[in-house]
């Protein structure tokens, strides 16, 4: 059996909004509505000024579609409509999210897919735990996420009293993704307002404790996602990860540079893929040439961390949930991953944290 459009409906028409005895629907809260093989996601768009402190009712909603026949999963995400505008001098900043525990947050980006950068996200953020930092992992790519597998913490789900998320943790790192949420090969359909939702909400409702650093494995490119989170997250800097080929260190330069157009610190460059050492007779061969990563650094004026090889065990035990900085923290690899955590540890206590200033007008230079 199905769950409809119609029951979905019909069941947020008995969750009250708190709001003068009308239920969501009647409020026209209840928006984006998708249901695919019995996962049933929509939003409930909410009035700006009062959304802090409606969870209860997106928790309330989320249980009242859960118990229809036919449902397998729910992801309620609350979000605010958009509050009308004044007319005013000139273009405002937007309101950034308040993270008062987490002392330095860093995006980890790539200008395309495909070139290691959630596997270098995550071997980072072990680094710097293994070197005694307080340390967190948040997965921001919501229509990929891989740090569940990759972290060894697939088919977990994070626990609630309704109000906060407790994260999940292993290998010194406690972790936050989409991913937790719902299956592993189930796509996630989402407009732009639901992708944002969905990420501010991991942000704001999870009970991070006491962090050092936050490693974001953003999501690849250089569309909204990216720019919303570079808007609205109190960033302390962005790492660019590349291979060598002209054609990624191309979308890496447009990475770096979208970064800087919102004013946010480049920490540096990440070549990897760098090279390949032939596990039977020693020989380094330059698959995806080498050194593009470090001539583009020095052309842009950013500083080039390190580089990591082509190397098969660094797939393997990423795949196995446990990445190489883990499995084997003595080895050559997992040590070079230390070098560079320890140079951007480095880099974040020695500059003064502040949060980037917007200037919209730098989006339209060319």
């Amino acid at each position: 059996m199905t769950v409809t459009e119609a029951e979905v409906i019909a069941a947020l028409k008995t969750v009250d909004s708190g709001t003068a005895g009308m239920d969501v629907v009647a409020r026209g809260w209840a928006k984006d509505i998708l249901i695919k093989d019995g996962h049933v996601t929509f939003t409930l768009e909410v009035p700006r000024e009062i959304g802090p402190r409606l969870e209860p009712v997106r928790a309330a909603a989320e249980k009242a579609v859960h118990d229809l026949k036919g449902v397998v999963s729910v992801t309620a995400v609350l979000t605010a409509a958009a509050a009308p505008q004044a007319p005013k001098a000139g273009p405002k900043a937007p309101e950034r999210l308040q993270l008062p525990s987490v002392k330095f947050l860093v995006a980890v980006a790539s200008g395309k897919g495909g070139v290691g950068k959630s596997t270098t996200a995550a071997n980072l953020a072990i680094a710097l735990a293994r070197q005694g930092r307080k340390v967190a992992l948040f997965d921001a790519d919501i229509f990929g996420p891989s740090m569940p597998r990759m972290m060894g913490l697939a088919g977990q789900r994070p626990q609630s009293d309704g109000k906060r998320v407790t994260p999940l943790a292993n290998h010194g790192v406690k972790v936050m993704s989409i991913g937790f949420m719902v299956k592993e090969d189930d796509p996630i359909i989402w407009r732009g307002p639901m992708v944002m939702g969905a990420l501010e909400q991991m942000l704001r409702d999870v009970e991070w404790g006491e962090i050092d650093v936050m490693v974001i494995d953003m999501p690849p490119g250089t569309g909204d996602a990216q720019l919303t989170m570079s808007q609205r997250v109190p960033l302390a800097g962005a790492v660019i990860v590349s291979t060598p080929q002209d054609i990624a260190l191309l979308d890496a330069r447009k990475g770096l540079n979208m970064f800087r157009k919102v004013e946010v610190p480049i920490l540096g460059i990440i070549e990897n893929m760098s090279y390949h050492i032939c596990t039977n007779c020693g020989h380094r061969e330059d698959i995806f040439d080498h050194g593009g990563a470090h001539r583009t650094a020095d052309e842009l004026d950013a500083e080039f961390l390190g580089e990591i090889p082509l190397d098969l065990k660094i797939r393997q035990t990423s795949d196995a949930g446990t990445p190489l900085t883990a499995a084997a923290p003595d080895s050559p690899h997992a040590k070079a991953y230390g070098k560079i955590a320890e140079r951007l540890w480095g880099k974040l206590n020695g500059e003064t944290r502040k949060a980037p200033r917007i200037s919209l007008g730098n989006l339209f230079k060319r």
